[in-house]
């Protein structure tokens, strides 16, 4: 794990953007097609926007979201919907919006059919990550129903979740193809997701702190 401290928060967002940017355009010049997958949540929005600027290639960039709750683009806790307002905005409305949601009462409906349209995207090239105070990544929740077999290596690509706390079902990418990703980002601010990130470097038990699954090949990114 490499770790980056900012001396604030613009700094970090501009910095983080204009890496990712690098990234995807190194990406663009060896291959057909780019994956750049991006957590939803507010954090990333700052980072979404200096990126709607940027001048690469856009149209060959598949955006994946790391995981979205099962509701409608309609519903303001979409991830889908968060990042066709901040991410597929200006240029890089271009890039092409791969779902992770169906309209099906429940995602055991429709995460095969889902997970078939990622396949060929994969593996992803440039994968920014975010993390909750509970040490969660994505929605690997501590405490999640079907935690142990998302971490599994040989765990589908997508896989539905249920976690006390979470209003609704969600999918999410499983630990194996986040690890999987050729570079991996991980962006936290303030001080208690700093304290959170030192215990699962402490612990390094992915069922108690999920975001461990991911750290090893990761470059953390944190100002206060």
């Amino acid at each position: 794990m490499k770790f980056i401290t900012y001396p604030d928060r613009e700094a970090l967002f501009m910095d983080l953007a204009a890496l990712l940017a690098e990234e995807l355009a190194g990406a663009l010049l060896h291959e057909p097609r780019v994956t750049f997958a991006v957590p939803g949540g507010t954090t990333p929005g700052p980072v979404f926007d200096a990126l709607t600027e940027v001048d690469i290639d856009w149209a060959r960039i598949d955006v994946l979201p790391t995981d979205e709750r099962w509701v409608p683009e309609s519903s303001d806790r979409s991830n889908m919907r968060l990042l066709r307002e901040r991410l597929l905005a200006g240029r890089a409305a271009k890039a092409r919006l791969l779902p992770l949601y169906a309209p099906t009462a429940q995602p055991e409906h429709a995460v095969d059919a889902l997970a078939a349209t990622i396949a060929p995207a994969l593996p992803i090239d440039v994968l920014l990550l975010g993390m909750g105070a509970d040490m969660h990544v994505a929605s690997l929740f501590p405490g999640a129903d079907r935690l142990a077999d998302a971490l599994d290596p040989d765990a589908p690509i997508l896989m539905p979740m249920r976690a006390p706390g979470a209003p609704e079902p969600r999918v999410t990418l499983t630990a194996p193809v986040l690890q999987g990703a050729l570079t991996t980002h991980l962006l936290i601010t303030g001080r208690e997701k700093r304290a959170a990130l030192d215990q699962a470097v402490r612990l390094d038990m992915p069922a108690v702190a999920p975001v461990a699954a991911v750290l090893h090949n990761a470059t953390v990114h944190w100002a206060e």
